[in-house]
């Protein structure tokens, strides 16, 4: 007998929002990012009960309650990994990571890369602020040098990981980067994270207003944007500035900001494509923002299909097993071997 397809609902933002209270600071990035997957969730074409969100410990780990579908709020750094048995055991879900850079680039740090090596199809948001604002106000491995804190009050001494070259550098399948405010490009970033197959890392730059404001303010400030900021759209020249007047262009293995002009045209500019299978383009891409005088890059650096997923793996060689030596019996396999009776 044939089952029933029921048809999609018409989802509306409301229909993902829940009866939790929200318990941000006000002003705190994570509502724009909170707002906009919401928004997005109604036009992704899966239905609310096949949505899972995973989140470890910090602020941005309070997700699962604030999203009306089914989550687990985990213990700090080990998202990852537990979203990755979920993927394998129900490879059906649509499951996502929220995390923060302290609980994926400190303690989590090792269950992240090997998450993303893996090429297991989970989503990961990342939200950076620089700072651990649960803990109220200590260093993250993404604070800079000199950064003064409770924990740091002469400045730290640390130099800070760059998320998207560690994501690049374990050989992640999709990488890209948004900002909270920016709340169209954020959209459309997670609107393609969630098409691709495989490992999606996103860093999403966002505000602490409390313990570390304006952490990003060079780059959402509305006068100095467009001269911070360079898109990346697949298939175009990198172009940035006021009057769209300068451009990135490939000098040997190096990268320069050029101004167009005085024979300098678009023609001379590096092209991005986010579809190259080396990540070695997206990982020079990725190192522009800590260059001095260059632009920091916001969008998809690379989106490469490619690879096969580590749940389809796993899942295909069971299912070989099981063909060849059936489905195993687990009562036989305890009582197997060198077994001993324990008597009171």
């Amino acid at each position: 007998m044939a089952t029933e397809t029921l048809p999609l609902p018409a989802y509306t933002k409301k229909d993902f929002q829940t009866d939790q209270e929200i318990r941000w600071c006000p002003g705190c990035g994570d509502y724009a990012i909170l707002s906009a997957v919401q928004s997005v969730f109604t036009e992704l074409g899966v239905r609310r009960e096949n949505f899972v969100f995973i989140s470890g410990i910090g602020c941005s780990s309070r997700f699962p309650y604030y999203m009306n579908t089914f989550g687990f709020h985990t213990i700090h750094g080990r998202a990852p990994a537990i979203a990755t048995g979920l993927k394998i055991s129900r490879p059906d879900l649509d499951v996502w990571v929220v995390t923060g850079d302290g609980d994926s680039l400190s303690i989590g740090g090792n269950h992240t890369i090997h998450m993303l090596r893996r090429n297991v199809g989970l989503k990961v948001l990342l939200f950076n602020n620089k700072i651990y604002g649960l803990t109220k106000g200590q260093y993250s491995p993404t604070s800079e040098i000199g950064k003064k804190t409770k924990s740091t009050p002469f400045g730290t001494t640390d130099r800070p990981f760059n998320p998207l070259s560690l994501a690049i550098g374990a050989e992640a399948t999709f990488v890209a980067r948004s900002v909270d405010v920016f709340q169209g490009h954020l959209k459309e970033t997670l609107k393609k994270a969630a098409a691709h197959k495989g490992s999606a890392y996103i860093e999403i730059l966002q505000n602490c207003n409390i313990f570390n404001d304006g952490a990003w303010f060079e780059l959402t400030e509305k006068d100095a944007r467009s001269e911070q900021v360079v898109q990346l759209e697949h298939g175009k020249p990198l172009i940035f500035g006021k009057n769209r007047d300068k451009g990135i262009r490939l000098n040997g293995l190096d990268l320069e900001v050029v101004q167009l002009g005085s024979g300098v045209t678009e023609k001379d500019l590096l092209v991005h494509d986010e579809q190259n299978p080396r990540p070695a383009y997206a990982f020079l891409i990725a190192k522009m923002g800590e260059m001095p005088g260059f632009p920091t890059p916001l969008g998809v650096l690379r989106s490469w299909g490619n690879y096969p997923r580590y749940e389809d793996l796993i899942n295909n060689q069971i299912r070989e097993v099981q063909e060849k030596r059936g489905k195993g019996d687990l009562a036989k396999l305890l009582r197997s071997g060198d077994t001993w009776e324990v008597r009171a």
